[in-house]
């Protein structure tokens, strides 16, 4: 229970439906702030409290399991590496992947719990054999499984996801909190980063990476402009390039690549960033693998589009995506998650892009 609308319903669904339900809540932060910063993060003393009132309304017991240290581990070390090797990590998937079901799953099952139940919205899906399958939720808006993706069946085996059976929207959910007397009904979403409370990705990046000034370079080499720290930059991005002067057509300019040994950016044509294939690393399944190539639809961020693509596992540890066409600013580190019509088949994180158009033509 993050203290939320969500995980609020979702826990008094799961009372309501008969579950013997125990409300937690995830200290993940060593020093929480007191309130909340705007709508963003999860993880403050009002969030606790908010929680610990809709457990109470519910009537339900509830608990605080701090998991601060292993968060630090697993998740934000892991995303200020990623940035230092000049990738854009997803803290969300990381989280889901090492936190919520991992540590707390397994502890919770060692307590003597049958399932670890959220406010996704998502679906699992028994198959005639027992098995357990990832699908998209009902409505599809608001649908979360992009982030559930490194889920594998044993997982999925102990999670309940109570908000993606029905369609339904946020107004709902809203209203329905209402009725049940919560008074998270109309507490702000969080969003973004929740570890970066003012949303300051750069600035919290700059003060654990420290400044380290570098070039930022067209296609051809040359110098069009300096920065901070290439850790700053991300594949694709548009906005607060500083460069100084424009380029020979006029049109805007993006980051193509990010170069942390040389601690270089390197910028180009909107164009330059299509991709046609990519290489990820450390697939993640949904149930057993595909024997080989197959065709699917490929999700690359959160509420991103899905992109009708060719993929299949290469060796144990490498997944091999082609996309029937081109798609823009791909980046290292992000997931791509693999759909079968609703079904999450499987997740990896991207290591490498292959250009639709090679860089000397």
């Amino acid at each position: 229970m993050s203290g939320g609308v969500d995980s609020a319903v979702a826990a008094a669904r799961a009372a309501e439906a008969g579950h013997d339900v125990t409300g937690v809540h995830l200290a993940l932060s060593a020093n929480p702030q007191s309130f909340r910063t705007g709508a963003r993060g999860c993880c403050t003393i009002e969030d606790s409290r908010d929680a610990r009132r809709a457990a109470d309304i519910i009537g339900i017991p509830f608990y605080v399991w701090d998991l601060a240290e292993r968060f630090r581990a697993d998740v934000v070390e892991d995303f200020i590496a990623e940035y230092r090797a000049g990738r854009t990590p997803n803290p969300c998937l990381r989280c889901n992947e090492k936190i919520k079901f991992a540590a707390l799953l397994d502890k919770a099952l060692a307590l003597g719990f049958d399932a670890v139940c959220t406010g996704h919205y998502a679906k699992v899906v028994v198959r005639p054999d027992g098995g357990r399958e990832l699908h998209r939720a009902s409505d599809h808006a608001k649908d979360q499984s992009y982030v559930l993706g490194v889920l594998d069946e044993r997982q999925l085996a102990h999670s309940l996801f109570p908000l993606g059976d029905t369609v339904t929207t946020k107004e709902e959910i809203r209203a329905e909190a209402e009725r049940r007397g919560l008074a998270v009904a109309r507490k702000p979403d969080s969003h973004d980063i929740c570890f970066i409370a003012d949303g300051d990705t750069r600035g919290f990046l700059a003060r654990h990476l420290g400044s380290e000034p570098g070039d930022i370079l067209d296609q051809d080499g040359t110098r069009v402009g300096t920065h901070d720290g290439a850790h700053g930059f991300t594949i694709g991005q548009r906005k607060g390039l500083r460069i100084g002067r424009p380029a020979p057509d006029g049109k805007p300019r993006y980051v193509l690549d990010i170069s942390p040994v040389h601690n270089t950016v390197t910028v180009g044509p909107a164009e330059a960033l299509d991709v046609i294939a990519l290489t990820a690393v450390r697939p993640r399944w949904c149930g057993s693998p595909p024997a080989g190539p197959g065709s699917y639809t490929a999700q690359l961020r959160a509420h991103g589009e899905e992109h009708p693509a060719t993929a299949g596992p290469a060796g144990e540890e490498e997944l091999r995506v082609r996309f029937e066409r081109p798609v823009r600013g791909v980046a290292p580190g992000q997931a791509v998650v693999l759909y079968d019509g609703t079904r999450v088949v499987g997740s990896a994180t991207i290591a490498a892009t292959h250009p639709a158009v090679p860089a000397d033509r």
